[in-house]
């Protein structure tokens, strides 16, 4: 059976054909209607959308195939144990899922970069157990430039290679990059101490920045909500 699996995130559609847990094609879209055409001349039989920025009946109103929806309450290979599940974001959900799968059902961290930073942990009992929400790269350069009177707005390219900055266009480049990289170990570190085999699975549009970090049990998976939203539609027709 072909699933198609559709995530719109809060800057990017990104969408997955899958035949089983294969992985058959996958694409990333600027706007809902280049995934139409794309998606109406796919062959499948199940759909699962999975949207943080777009409503069910405007989805609905444009997709011309039948499909699912991710919800709080759609079934999912995981126990939920958020205290407010309902306030959970369904990528979060899905990344844990896809990380728990691929972890072989065995604890897993999730460290989602996009425009936030999300960490997300599912334990060996296949329980997701929440985590912690932090600013994403682009936003924590914005911040500085919008709430002082002086700080400019920079890019982020090229990436630093040093920590000591000789002007303030690149000691802000240097605070963004090594914040969020400092924060990346000490939070890895810190989850090593009571989960020493962990698995760790990096996703999002800047996953792939530091993917120096992938080493010891820490993969780069750009396309872990995918995977996840694949595995919550195999376990839902299940």
């Amino acid at each position: 059976m072909k699933n198609l699996v559709i995530d719109i995130g809060n800057s990017r559609i990104k969408s997955a054909l899958f035949a089983g847990d294969e992985l058959l094609e996958e694409s990333v879209y600027a706007d809902l209607d280049q995934g139409v055409v794309s998606w109406a001349a796919l062959s499948f039989q199940k759909c699962l959308v999975s949207s943080v920025r777009m409503g069910r009946e405007e989805l609905e109103a444009k997709l011309p195939f039948p499909v699912e929806f991710l919800t709080s309450s759609t079934p999912i290979p995981l126990v939920n144990g958020y205290d407010t599940p309902a306030s959970l974001g369904l990528d979060r959900l899905a990344a844990a899922v896809g990380a728990w799968h691929l972890a072989s059902r065995k604890a897993a961290l999730v460290i989602d970069l996009g425009t936030c930073v999300t960490y997300d942990l599912v334990d060996v009992q296949g329980v997701y157990r929440g985590g912690a929400i932090s600013p994403g790269l682009q936003m924590r350069a914005k911040v500085m430039h919008a709430f002082t009177a002086s700080l400019p707005e920079i890019t982020l390219t090229p990436i630093p290679k040093t920590l000591q900055g000789t002007s303030t266009d690149s000691c802000l480049k240097i605070g963004v990059w090594s914040g969020l990289n400092f924060e990346l170990a000490g939070f890895i570190a810190a989850y090593r101490v009571n989960f020493p085999e962990i698995s760790i699975y990096l996703c999002g549009g800047d996953a792939e920045s530091f993917d120096s970090l992938a080493k010891d049990h820490i993969f780069v998976v750009p396309n872990l909500v995918l995977i996840g939203l694949n595995c919550i539609l195999n376990h839902h027709v299940a």
